[in-house]
């Protein structure tokens, strides 16, 4: 099942059951009016949601409309937590050797995790502004990330995969030059991370079939930025932790709500493999560095154009495309 979230004069959008191929929609409203009323009812509403989603598929629903992306706010255009990981030892690698800073002593047994702002979720085909100039560093990071229902505290990681009701794509805009002066003071991300974007649509688990299997979900994601392609990704290969793990670290001490956004960090392909490319220009600067002495990638400019897309094994678009341009306000 997909799901998504009409643009309406609300901040949370309406509700929508979305067709397999991207094509159609059908309101949800009689189900839910929004996306986390679904989430926050999610065991009632979702058999009702699956037969809309059924009929969809199967043409029966007469109500139903050809969809286009720019009909769509983000799938949750706020959220009441988003907690992002670094869980990628590649990218971590390679960014921090090139700054000549060292890894954390635990990085392979204690999952990095920070919460992030998620008041607000940019649309898959919303510009980035900024009113500061382009000198800021500005850099896209792909990501796969996880919807959760209340996952109570204390949940172990085998228990937490239960607890995963939907799945996302997302770019998380990252200003480097910015984070490169927060991290020295210990407290977190705030500037440097300003925006979040969410793919067209959320998918149920089922819709992906064994590429899920409650650790990490196959395919190959793609980025591409001025037209070039940066990397070609498998986002189930090359993470040191899975988004069962993760929800239970974040879950040690805490419940987590439902609705409640899960990432693991930038994609990168396994270590030693670069064949595959990057998941942000962060890290294909730092690997320029340290093979050429130089980076010479610049980060994004104003006017240029980033394009994120996950394919399934049979090459059909799972959540559709992120497209968006960088502007100054």
């Amino acid at each position: 099942m997909k799901l998504a979230s009409l643009r309406t004069g609300n901040r949370d959008g309406a509700l929508v059951v979305v067709s397999s191929d991207l094509s159609r929609a059908v309101s949800a409203a009689s189900v839910a009016a929004t996306m986390q009323a679904a989430i926050d009812d999610w065991t009632c509403v979702r058999p009702r949601l699956q037969a809309l989603s059924d009929q969809l598929n199967e043409g029966t629903p007469p109500e139903s409309f050809a969809l286009a992306t720019d009909m769509l706010a983000a799938p949750l255009p706020r959220a009441y937590q988003f907690l992002d990981g670094s869980a990628y030892p590649a990218h971590m690698r390679a960014v921090r050797k090139a700054r000549g800073a060292a890894m954390p002593s635990d990085f392979e047994t204690i999952p990095l995790l920070y919460q992030g702002n998620s008041d607000r979720f940019l649309a898959a085909r919303e510009p980035i502004r900024f009113r500061e100039d382009e000198a800021l560093g500005i850099d896209y990071e792909a990501e796969v990330v996880v919807i959760t229902d209340t996952v109570p505290q204390g949940t172990d990681p085998e228990a937490a995969r239960e607890h995963v009701i939907l799945l996302g794509l997302m770019n998380d805009t990252s200003l480097r030059y910015i984070i490169a002066s927060e991290i020295p003071r210990g407290f977190g991300f705030m500037q440097g991370k300003p925006f979040r974007t969410l793919g067209p649509v959320f998918v149920t688990p089922d819709e992906v079939g064994s590429a899920w299997d409650g650790r990490w979900l196959a395919g190959t994601f793609i980025s591409e930025v001025r037209g070039a392609m940066i990397g070609s990704l498998d986002p189930a290969e090359g993470a040191s932790f899975g988004y069962h793990q993760l929800i239970a670290h974040a879950a040690r001490t805490r419940d987590l709500s439902a609705g409640s956004i899960v990432g693991l960090g930038a994609l990168a392909a396994p270590e030693g493999d670069r064949s595959r490319g990057c998941g942000c220009l962060a890290e294909l600067r730092a690997h320029e560095q340290l093979e050429r002495g130089e980076a010479t990638t610049p980060f994004l400019r104003f006017g240029d154009e980033i394009r994120l897309e996950m394919f399934d094994g049979a090459g059909r678009s799972i959540f559709g495309a992120i497209e968006q341009r960088i502007e100054r306000i």
